[in-house]
């Protein structure tokens, strides 16, 4: 997929470019639109870095770590993606979240992309009752399987 075109009509969350009246070429627009729409629908990401790796493959995302360099320069908290021989870069919004395989966790953009972690396991009081810690605990080990909690 060649670079993404420059257009100005685009939709307001996805930035999908839009089909304007006879227009020339409207694969190119369509392609983009469905290029992004792979990227960012039940968007899975391998990592977080700063640098693009030297051989990605077709669909593999990243989120892009803060100071980036090489082709992802000046898109710091982006999702890239390759997409047919080009990367592809979606700006987050708030709200967005996105499965990190790599880690296995789930990553949530609100100003910045964080992760949920693991709340401290209750400890202290005057009365210890080993049951409702026992339970909190296997809670807290669920959500961290169900990839809702990450333990860093």
């Amino acid at each position: 997929m060649p670079d993404p075109l420059n257009l100005t009509s685009r939709s307001p969350r996805l930035s999908l470019p839009f089909l304007f009246a006879g227009q020339a070429q409207k694969e190119a627009t369509v392609n983009e639109a469905l290029g992004r729409l792979d990227l960012l629908v039940q968007a899975t990401v391998a990592g977080q870095q700063t640098a693009p790796p030297a051989t990605p493959q077709d669909g593999q995302c990243w989120i892009v770590a803060a100071n980036p360099t090489g082709a992802w320069a000046g898109k710091a908290g982006a999702i890239a993606g390759w997409c047919s021989g080009a990367w592809l870069f979606a700006a987050p919004t708030a709200g967005m979240r996105v499965w990190d395989s790599a880690a296995n966790h789930v990553w949530t953009y609100r100003t910045t992309w964080q992760k949920q972690v693991v709340p401290a396991l209750p400890m202290g009081g005057s009365v210890v009752d080993a049951e409702a810690r026992t339970a909190i605990a296997a809670l807290f080990n669920r959500l961290v399987a169900a990839g809702l909690l990450s333990e860093s």
